[in-house]
């Protein structure tokens, strides 16, 4: 695994949805080299409350004038002291960042419908995935290539005001369903249920809470079509050592454990011993 780490000044950090936010933060080399699907850790600098980082999916590249990168945004809920300390920053404050880190989304086979599902905070992933998917935008050196005819984004979430990022998803060129909870927006019920009511695509990628990508690869394997899960496994270390972050996956002769940070965080979900 390849990786450095950065003491990163933010460039901004504002308000997506209800407790939502995107930190945008000055790191070129990082931008260079990671691609959709990776992740950064990102630990509060000069601080030991907390002491460990917390992981971060990696939502987009930020770009200069003539095209090149000069930075990313991620974007978090808030929901722990990490986050919280993250909301309060301000542009010129800075943070301590790791990465690129893990093995990114898979390419789908062919010219497919592609499918993105995402719960929660899951949708964070997709914003770059779907313009390397719709060749709009090339990662980590790589120039950009139209690698799917048409990508749909199925985005459930808890109410509508939780909902974030549409509009970015939307003008990045996919196909945006949504599903509530309370029915405030879109399908009322689960995202998997409106997936199933729909065509379906020929590749899924998904991402969030666990009974919602077990859902999904129940219904992939029902299709009999390739899905890839990104997990959003607690980590410690994000680059192997700790063992923090393992989840079970089948072997030839039963199953084994896998570090989520290392071998994923994406893993193909008939590779998955739920």
């Amino acid at each position: 695994m390849s990786f450095q780490q950065y003491h990163t000044p933010v460039l901004a950090n504002f308000s997506l949805a209800r407790n939502t936010f995107l930190i945008r933060l000055q790191a070129p080399a990082l931008a260079e080299a990671i691609r959709p699907g990776q992740f950064v850790m990102i630990r509060m600098p000069k601080s030991t409350d907390p002491l460990l980082g917390r992981p971060f999916a990696f939502y987009d590249t930020v770009l200069d004038e003539h095209g090149k990168p000069i930075g990313i945004d991620v974007a978090y809920l808030v929901v722990g002291k990490v986050t919280g300390l993250l909301a309060d920053l301000k542009p010129g404050d800075a943070v301590d960042v790791w990465g690129p880190l893990g093995n990114g989304f898979s390419e789908p086979a062919g010219d497919q419908h592609v499918g993105l599902v995402a719960g929660g905070i899951g949708q964070t992933p997709f914003l770059a995935h779907i313009r390397e998917l719709l060749g709009t935008r090339g990662y980590a050196g790589n120039p950009a290539r139209r690698r799917a005819h048409k990508v749909s984004l199925y985005y459930g979430v808890r109410s509508a005001d939780l909902a974030a990022g549409v509009e970015d998803f939307t003008k990045a060129g996919a196909a945006v369903h949504l599903a509530s909870n309370d029915g405030s927006v879109g399908h009322h019920g689960f995202i998997t249920d409106l997936l199933a009511q729909h065509g379906a695509p020929q590749h899924l990628f998904g991402c969030g809470p666990e009974p919602m990508l077990h859902a999904l690869a129940k219904q992939a394997a029902q299709r009999g079509i390739p899905c890839h899960l990104s997990l959003e496994t607690p980590m410690a270390c994000g680059v192997g050592i700790c063992f923090s972050c393992v989840t079970a996956v089948k072997t030839s002769d039963g199953w084994d454990y896998k570090r989520v940070c290392v071998e994923g965080p994406v893993f193909d979900a008939k590779c998955l011993q739920w």
